[in-house]
């Protein structure tokens, strides 16, 4: 998407859409309609709060078809990472509510200590999934597991990740698609083993979908998952998100993080913030009437994308994540420059049109990557990578700008 920069006479071009996108048009509409007539509080009776009302009731309807759910089982968050931090705090709960109700089965460790949850997860998680299990493992509340994906897919295989399960396993959380290799993870194969296993004590999955919706099809009952997390800014909605349950409290447990006054069923109360959950109702929207286009454009683009890079560069670049045998989000590459010394962040400081990543928007943009590392990419090359996300606007023009740049860039230094 090019757009007008500080500088009125160089346009840019962002390709950093897993990092963050634009409102939708229609999502800035919906936003500015519950803020002129919705601004009631929804627990109120009288018609500003039960037209906020109704409009969060529909919200929660578009963001459950869009995932394939049932509307009783989303619950509104303020994103991603409380999302993330509520459903493994559920984990910890769960399990201790578990040996509570099974006193005498309960088995203790070789040190004679009672038993800690275990979790099982990848190398490979976003921070708001890592940086929890790493607190829970400080402070002695969970042992976990992280499965290393392998280097010759980017994935986690489904063997290991069921080897890992242990007497005390409550939870497995792997995310469906990396944010910087767009690999997609075998989420509904493990969750296909995890059934057919007999005699095994319940096992909890749980996935973080942030940067897969949007993108591809996502059905919760395609992946066979008890809890999902979904980030609005991934795909074009406000920064507000969601997590999915199936079945809260009824088939799968789920406790409260925060105690107020009952909103969301008691699970997330606060008065609710009724405009970015409008927002994010049609953001979910958009996505349930389009993706199959969405999903289309952004791989002829991306492909397009790859291809002026290999024709431009040749042996002189190398992609990161792409393999025959993985599948991939359709908008993401992740590429580096082999040469020594062409460092990713260096080459996007000296960058006139091109606005992107090296990584994860939330790490420093002047160190290698620590998810490229843990698939096994050399280091060197870490060092230069280029994480390049095109999104629903991105123009085959527009990579052909991005491709002159990096080729001036590249030249000069």
């Amino acid at each position: 998407m090019a757009k007008e920069s500080e500088n009125a006479e160089v346009k840019a071009i962002y390709l950093d859409y897993n990092a963050t996108t634009p409102l939708a048009p229609e999502v800035q509409e919906s936003v500015m309609t519950a803020m002129k007539e919705a601004w009631g509080n929804p627990s109120s009776s009288y018609l500003p709060g039960v037209k906020a009302k109704k409009i969060i009731a529909e919200a929660r309807s578009n963001v459950a078809f869009m995932i394939g759910a049932k509307s009783a089982d989303i619950f509104f968050t303020s994103g991603g990472t409380e999302g993330n931090n509520w459903i493994l705090q559920t984990a910890l709960k769960y399990f201790y509510e578990q040996r509570q109700t099974k006193k005498g089965s309960s088995c203790h460790s070789k040190s004679g200590d009672p038993p800690v949850p275990h979790i099982i997860t990848t190398n490979v998680e976003h921070d708001s999934v890592k940086c929890v299990l790493k607190n829970f493992e400080a402070e002695g509340k969970a042992d976990v597991t992280y499965v290393q994906v392998s280097p010759k897919s980017g994935r986690v295989e489904v063997e290991d990740v069921i080897s890992a399960l242990r007497p005390t396993t409550v939870m497995i959380s792997i995310m469906l698609a990396n944010n910087e290799s767009g690999v997609i993870q075998p989420v509904a194969k493990i969750s296909e083993r995890l059934q057919k296993m007999s005699n095994r004590q319940r096992v909890l999955l749980h996935t973080d979908a942030a940067q897969a919706l949007g993108k591809i099809p996502v059905d919760v009952s395609d992946l066979g998952v008890d809890f999902l997390t979904i980030v609005g800014h991934k795909f074009y909605g406000p920064r507000i998100g969601a997590i999915y349950v199936n079945g809260p409290n009824k088939d799968v447990p789920v406790y409260p993080m925060l105690y107020g006054g009952g909103q969301e069923r008691n699970f997330r109360p606060g008065t609710e913030n009724t405009p970015m959950i409008a927002g994010l109702g049609t953001a979910a929207e958009l996505v349930h009437k389009n993706i199959k286009e969405f999903e289309s454009n952004m791989r002829e683009v991306r492909d397009y994308l790859e291809t002026q890079l290999q024709e431009e560069f040749g042996d002189q670049i190398c992609f990161n994540g792409k393999f025959a045998c993985s599948e991939r989000l359709p908008n993401t590459c992740n590429v580096s420059f082999t040469k020594k010394g062409l460092y990713g962040h260096i080459i996007l400081s000296k960058a006139k049109y091109l606005q992107a990543s090296v990584g994860a928007a939330c790490h420093a943009q002047n160190q290698p990557s620590h998810i490229l590392l843990a698939m096994g990419v050399p280091k060197h090359l870490a060092w230069n990578a280029l994480r390049l996300s095109v999104g629903r606007e991105t123009t085959k023009a527009d990579i052909d700008v991005v491709v002159k740049d990096l080729k001036e860039i590249v030249a000069s230094i």
